[in-house]
Parts: structure tokens; sequence; C-alpha cells
């Protein structure tokens, strides 16, 4: 049987199926059988690879952290974290623009996820930032990039997934490595809002006041303490990644029920309801993505792939330049799970063999992944926050065209200048 026949019916059939609008998983899961099919393989494989890529304790963090995410969100959170943001830097020009990304920045600590981040804070501050004066675009191309914040900010169940999937990667590192970076991010973001605001002479927020601020952080104290339960847990070697995600479960849900109030018992059912659903399709597309990369690995997709990148340069400039445009170019067509599951065996062992640290690429990866959430075709924040603002998709890329350029100099800093991933790792965790 041919390799070259092998390779193309499994990575040309794959892209095929994603451009006919197949679902991740199916499209996963047909290529991987057809390959296996076309080489003779016995189909057993198919459910024993499908078994052993979710049966792994680390990944059981994701459930766990998703539940986290959607109780906090729902339990009247985002309220107090706009009150949060709003006492810090809501004094600025534009400073609903920078309330909206600090807002993002601590929102995403709790819930992980660029959607689930636009979809509970667009709802409230995209039509605030609209009666203030702001345009709609402009609101809207705001909430969508601060959302990104979230994925580099930890508990992120994607980091879970890459270290899963990278194997031999600390959670607790990946955690630590995503602070700085998210906090350039919001940085740069606030410095284009900035830009942009003076120009077309946005509004100012309130004077500043130590009181307010001080009233706000007490408020807002029980949502902060569900980040510190898991980062400091990981990190202190009290909890692994799994036992903490599944007490901040737990803590959520007090906090969300007895001390917020911004659910009821029904309220929790109905969630717990909805979290079942999403992690049904994550856990299927782990399962079949396992498949599809035991193919990878029988059919040696990684080293071709690394011979070819390093046959166009032996630059690491270059090489690392490739493999972000590699990761932006999936990112538009796919969604970021997926990306994690298929494109880490390949990519990684070219990165470290220019010298990348996989922490570091991960970070770039996940980066990576959070534009592709917000660029045609199949960027699904892009259509989240399009739909919220209810403004053509058209309109809200041209208006985020500023904040691309802010997101990729953030990436080329992350690539080229390994510390602003690793110095907090190697000063906390060695």
């Amino acid at each position: 049987m041919s390799q070259t026949t092998a390779i193309v019916i499994l990575l040309v059939g794959f892209f095929v199926m994603i451009l006919l609008r197949f679902p991740i998983a199916y499209a996963v899961a047909i290529a991987s059988i057809l390959t296996l099919v076309y080489q003779g393989q016995n189909l057993a494989l198919v459910p024993q690879q499908m078994v052993k890529g979710i049966s792994s304790y680390s990944l059981m963090a994701v459930p766990f952290f998703i539940t986290m995410g959607v109780l906090m969100g729902s339990g009247g959170i985002s309220e107090k974290l706009i009150a949060l943001a709003d006492s810090l830097v809501g004094w600025m020009t534009g400073g609903m623009a920078m309330v909206n990304i600090v807002a993002s920045f601590f929102f995403g600590g709790i819930s992980g996820s660029a959607a689930a981040d636009t979809a509970s804070l667009g709802t409230i501050l995209i039509p605030m930032m609209v009666d203030q004066g702001y345009d709609g675009d402009f609101s809207t191309a705001v909430t969508i990039t601060s959302s990104c914040e979230g994925l580099l900010v930890p508990p992120s169940h994607n980091m879970v997934i890459y270290a899963t999937t990278a194997g031999g990667v600390s959670v607790g590192a990946l955690f630590l490595a995503g602070y700085l970076p998210g906090a350039i991010l919001a940085v740069a973001l606030m410095i284009g809002s900035y830009i942009i605001s003076k120009m077309r002479h946005y509004p100012k927020g309130e004077p500043f006041s130590w009181k307010r601020f001080l009233k706000q952080i007490s408020t807002s104290f029980w949502a902060l303490a569900a980040i510190l339960i898991v980062v400091v847990g990981v990190i202190a070697g009290v909890f692994t990644a799994t036992e903490s995600a599944a007490i901040a479960v737990i803590y959520s849900l007090i906090v969300s029920v007895y001390i917020y109030k911004g659910l009821t018992w029904k309220g929790v059912w109905k969630i717990l309801s909805d979290c079942v659903d999403t992690l049904s399709i994550v856990l299927i597309l782990i399962s079949t993505s396992s498949v599809f990369g035991y193919c990878l690995t029988l059919l040696h997709v990684p080293s071709l792939a690394a011979g070819w990148i390093t046959g166009i340069s032996n630059n690491p400039i270059i090489i690392a330049l490739l493999l972000n445009l590699i990761l932006l170019i999936l990112g538009c067509i796919m969604d970021m799970a997926p990306i994690i599951l298929i494109a880490t065996p390949i990519l990684l062992p070219v990165a470290t063999s220019i010298g990348i640290d996989p922490i570091q690429f991960g970070i770039m990866m996940i980066l990576n992944c959070g534009i592709g959430l917000l660029t045609p075709p199949v960027g699904s924040v892009l259509f989240i926050g399009s739909a919220i603002a209810k403004l053509p998709m058209e309109k809200v890329v041209k208006a985020t065209l500023p904040f691309y350029l802010c997101m990729i100099a953030v990436l080329m800093l992350i690539t080229f200048v390994p510390s602003v991933s690793l110095i907090i790792p190697r000063l906390l965790m060695g």
C-alpha cells in the first residue's frame, strides 16, 4: 500500500469534509477509518484508540473546568466583574472599552472560554457602550478580541487538552505561563482602544475612587477566589489539576447559589444538563482525534512534516513564522480543540527542534487559535459577537482590523521572546 496515498486519504479527505461542513468529529473519524481500511488495518483499532484517547486522569479536569465556568458565568458574576473593572479603569478616555478589556481578563480566569466570555459580557457591555456613544462595530470588536484573554489566563481547559496531547507538559506550568502573555494582550488591546477612542472622541467614565474600588474588590472577592483555589492549589502541589477543578466546581456552586444568589437549584440542573451536551461534543472529539493521531503516527506524518518545514529553510525565525502561519490558517477553518488535538503531534516536534520550549509553543498555539476564533469563515466568536450586536459580520471584521494587529504583535513577542511565557513558571516552579 502506498504511504503517500494513505496520507492523501487521511489529510485531504479530512479537509474536504471540513469544507463541506461536516461536523469536525465526523470528519476526523471518517478520514481515519478510510485510511485504516486502505492500509488493511483491523478496524478494532478504532474503538480501542477512542477509549484510549479519553482514558486519561488529566482529561477529567476538562469537564470540571467547563462546568465551573458555566456555573460562575450564570451565577451573577459578570455584573460584579464589570463593576470591578469600571472602578479600576473606567476613568480613562474610552473608559468603557477599557472596562470591557479588563473585565474579560477577570472573567477569562473563571470561564476559560472566549465564546462564554463574549456571550456573557457582550450581552451586557455592547448595548451599554452603544448607549454611551460608542460605535456598535467598535464595541463588538473590543468585546470579541478581549475575550481571547480568557484562553491564556488560567484555568483554561484548552491548556489541559494541550498538556495531555503534548505529553510530559505540566498543567501547572502552562497555567503560570499564560498570565504574562494574557496581561500583555490586555495592555496591547487597551493601547489600541485608547488611540481609537482619542481619534473618535469617545467619553471618559467617573473619576477614579479608592473607596469605590475597594468596595468592588470586596464584592468580587468570592468570584476571584475561585481562580486562587485552582491555580495556587495546583502550583503549590496541594491538588492535581483534576482535583482542583472538582473542588472549584463545588465552590462555584456554593458561591452562585448561596452567596451571590444568581442561581436557583432549578437553574443549576438546567446548567448541568447544558454542560453534559457540551462535554459530550468535546469528549467525542477527543476520542476520534485519538484515532486520527494514531493514523498520523502510523504514517510517520510528524517526521515528514518536520522534514518538509525544515526543508523550506534552516532559519529558525522563518520556521517559527511558518508555524504561526500554519496555525493561523487552520484557525480560519477549524475550531480550537481540534487544532490542538490534531496539530500538536505534527508541529510540536518541529517547534522543539528550533529551540522553542513546549510550554512556550503551547501559549503560541492557544493565541493563534484564539485569533482564528475571530476570523472568517469559521470564527465562532466572531459570529457570536455579530449576533449579539445585530451587525453584519463584514462590518465587525473591518472594525476588528486594528485589534488583529495588536494581537499579531503580541503573538510575535511570545514567539521570539521566550521569557514572556517562561519567566513566571521558571521563577515559581524551577
